[in-house]
């Protein structure tokens, strides 16, 4: 029954040990014959969580543009453990990073309406949604709005990215201190 119960999660996605040991557990499963079949997955290579982990991060980083933060949340929330969590996003460099989150804020201001500081706003609470960092985002946003138009060129000019970048860092310190 365990058997069957896994073979099915796995038929529809690759499943962390964590995830297949939830199913098993919310199924009634006994904590004994669960550690079994996930033992003897992890033998045959049917459960590897590196490998999902890899993947995870290879499809949410192209295809959502999600940064190293919010991939490395998702991981933790399926179960994978921290130190193989950080290999897979050891392959995701800061350039890499970067270069994504240009590619958004390109993508989203060919439809962007409205005035050079709401469109500014907008992006970069789209960046940190996504997890990027302050600075990563806002030096993002200030690029493509200096490319876009000489309106938008001469809002970019005042922002002074390093400034925000500290600004917005502080503030996550303190959001994070409060949770």
């Amino acid at each position: 029954m365990a058997r069957e119960i896994c073979l099915r999660q796995l038929a529809v996605r690759p499943r962390t040990r964590a995830e297949l040991a939830g199913a098993l557990a919310k199924r009634g499963i006994s904590d004994e014959v669960s550690a079994d079949v996930l033992d003897r997955y992890d033998e045959v290579g049917i459960i590897d969580d590196a490998a999902f982990a890899r993947a995870w991060v290879s499809s949410r980083h192209t295809g959502r543009g999600l940064a190293r933060r919010a991939l490395a949340n998702e991981l933790r929330q399926r179960g994978v453990d921290g130190d193989v969590a950080s290999e897979a996003l050891g392959e995701l460099d800061e350039e890499t990073e970067a270069e994504t989150a240009r590619a958004l804020v390109d993508r989203k201001l060919r439809t962007a309406r409205g005035e050079p500081d709401a469109v500014f706003r907008r992006l970069v609470g789209m960046l940190a949604r996504k997890g990027y960092p302050p600075g990563v985002a806002i030096r993002a946003v200030k690029d493509a709005l200096a490319a876009q138009s000489a309106e938008a060129a001469e809002f970019a000019e005042q922002i002074d990215a390093d400034a925000l970048a500290e600004a917005e860092g502080e503030l996550d310190r303190d959001t994070r201190a409060t949770d």
